[in-house]
């Protein structure tokens, strides 16, 4: 019997355009120690019918479910045997997985996948494989399995599954996108992301096209296939190749567009899948961003209401209004702006407004975050000493005491410029749409704005187009929504619930990213009920 204590699961990475939203879920630096910062991007979505719309009002198609039989050029990859050894913890084991680059062109050449497992460790009837993603998109999903899922779900779920991973085509293990070195990372995450003149805005504008460039000349071949569907088509590869005859899966963040594509282009194989966090395929790039920017001041609204109650809140005193909460912080951003203020960095960094902004960003998707937040504003605000913000935004880009990143940030990047059309077609759009980014959130709308042009400078054209993914035939989906949930907005679980056939809402009435093994047993059991047994939560069923 495991008698170690269950850790707390890394938030999902998000899906920021140029800042990573995990989901990947990527990592955070938080009191919940189990893992690192594992996962977040986007607006105020015009309504939650099944139907999506994007900016410009059209209605997005639904996702075509592609043939039941399996070609016979993909043949081989289906019916590939893996060789399993031994790696990380004890009871990990590792494998690597071909699959086509091209499933267009099979014969174009092969991608290597990292997979992992844990088998089931109970009696019980085993029910199979459980697939996880932490989310991103560029989280590690087997670092999330080794960290978390494979030592962390209930001891239940893993007696009766064997818990499995697989690194996503440019993620981590598998053959990983590549852009910039650790020194050139620096200088771009340091970039000025509120531009106040056009000298600046050509600075970012540099900064952007920089990194684009980088990913072109390092990772040309694989860019223009490291699509969401090339990905769920890689998992029904692995469905085949574990003999499963239907897909178990957990996603969160950008981990539930990943399982809500491979419902939508195999139903029939889908088996129990919890989407948590949802995002909302039908959306465009501008939309997504500017919900998850309204997502981000919902959360602010949560921890400024929070942090005026405590004795150590650095921003207004008692019975201050988060009206005022936000302006304090403006105006410490605006003075970062001008002068960044010393972090203790080993490499020299100051704590610049973009550094600051993110750091901020990194503890609102846990509100078990929002101590060591007001700790570090307190030591920046009142001491000089930006450690405590580096330390959060260096948690959220995954970057280590050397100065070294992981390929986080680039694959989300890689993802989500060939997932969709770019935000933005240039720096004047941006300057356009402002207004609406500081209605959606004052304090984080012009840096959400801004850090949506990357994909303009992307060097291949985005393949995905928005979308509404319908998955009729399949079994029921449990889609989680969080109501109070920064990176991914309750609406957004609402409208994918109503788009997808099966689609069965389960509602947490909290804050965070995310809601799965975070403290809510009414969610747990009801998420646990559905993984064991194939019982869904009742329609309608609320948590908190």
């Amino acid at each position: 019997m495991d008698t170690r204590p269950s850790p707390s699961p890394p938030p999902a990475r998000p899906l920021l355009a140029r800042r990573p939203f995990w989901p990947l879920a990527a990592s955070r630096a938080t009191a919940r120690t189990a893992a690192a910062l594992f996962a977040a991007s986007a607006l105020l979505v015009s309504g939650c019918g099944a139907g999506g719309t994007g900016s410009d009002g059209t209605v997005a198609a639904a996702l075509a479910a592609l043939p039941m039989s399996t070609p016979s050029a993909l043949s081989p990859y289906y019916t590939q045997k893996l060789s399993w050894r031994g790696c990380g913890a004890a009871g990990f084991e590792c494998a690597t997985m071909k699959v086509p680059l091209d499933y267009d062109k099979p014969a174009s050449g092969d991608i290597k996948l990292a997979v992992a497992r844990k088998k089931a460790t109970g009696k019980g009837k085993p029910l199979g494989s459980l697939l996880v993603n932490p989310g991103g998109p560029g989280g590690s999903a087997i670092g999330y399995l080794q960290q978390y899922a494979g030592i962390g779900y209930p001891a239940e779920v893993r007696a009766r599954y064997d818990m499995v991973a697989v690194d996503p085509r440019g993620v981590a293990r598998s053959e990983p996108v590549e852009c910039l070195d650790g020194r050139q990372m620096d200088t771009f995450t340091q970039t000025d992301m509120t531009p106040d003149d056009a000298k600046e805005t050509d600075a970012l504008v540099g900064a952007d096209r920089k990194f684009a460039e980088g990913c072109g000349e390092h990772s040309a071949k694989l860019l223009r296939h490291v699509s969401t569907v090339e990905a769920a088509r890689d998992m029904d590869v692995l469905r085949e190749v574990l003999g499963d005859k239907k897909l178990n899966y957990v996603g969160a963040s950008y981990g539930t567009f990943l399982g809500a594509t491979y419902a939508g282009l195999f139903p029939h194989r889908t088996g129990r899948l919890v989407l948590d966090g949802a995002m909302d395929p039908s959306l465009d790039a501008r939309q997504l961003n500017l919900d998850q920017t309204a997502g981000f001041e919902t959360a602010f609204q949560a921890f400024s209401a929070d942090c005026v109650k405590q004795a150590d809140c650095p921003l207004e005193g008692k019975d201050a209004t988060p009206a005022q909460v936000g302006d304090r912080l403006e105006k410490f951003f605006r003075a970062l702006d001008a002068h960044p203020i010393p972090a203790g960095d080993a490499d020299g960094r100051r704590l610049t407004e973009s550094l600051a902004t993110i750091g901020v960003i990194a503890a609102m998707y846990d509100e078990s975050t929002w101590e060591q937040l007001r700790e570090a504003l307190n030591s920046a605000m009142d001491e000089n000493d930006g450690a405590g913000l580096l330390a959060l935004s260096d948690s959220y880009y995954e970057r280590d005491a050397r100065g070294h990143y992981s390929n986080l940030m680039m694959a989300n990047a890689a993802v989500n410029c060939l997932d969709l059309p770019p935000a933005f077609d240039s720096p004047e759009q941006v300057e356009q749409a402002l207004p609406r980014f500081e209605k959606a959130s004052p304090v984080f709308g012009p840096s959400l704005a801004w850090s949506s042009l990357n994909c303009t400078y992307w060097p291949v054209k985005a393949t995905g187009e928005p979308h509404r993914i319908e998955a009729k035939g399949a079994a029921p989906i449990v889609v989680v929504g969080t109501t109070r949930d920064p990176a991914t907005p309750y609406r957004w679980a609402q409208s994918l619930s109503r788009q997808l056939s099966s689609g069965r809402l389960l509602t947490y009435e909290g804050d965070g990213h995310t809601a799965y093994g975070r403290g809510s047993s009414c969610i747990d059991s009801a998420i646990n009920t559905y993984l064991l047994h194939g019982t869904p939560p009742a329609p309608g069923k609320r948590c908190t």
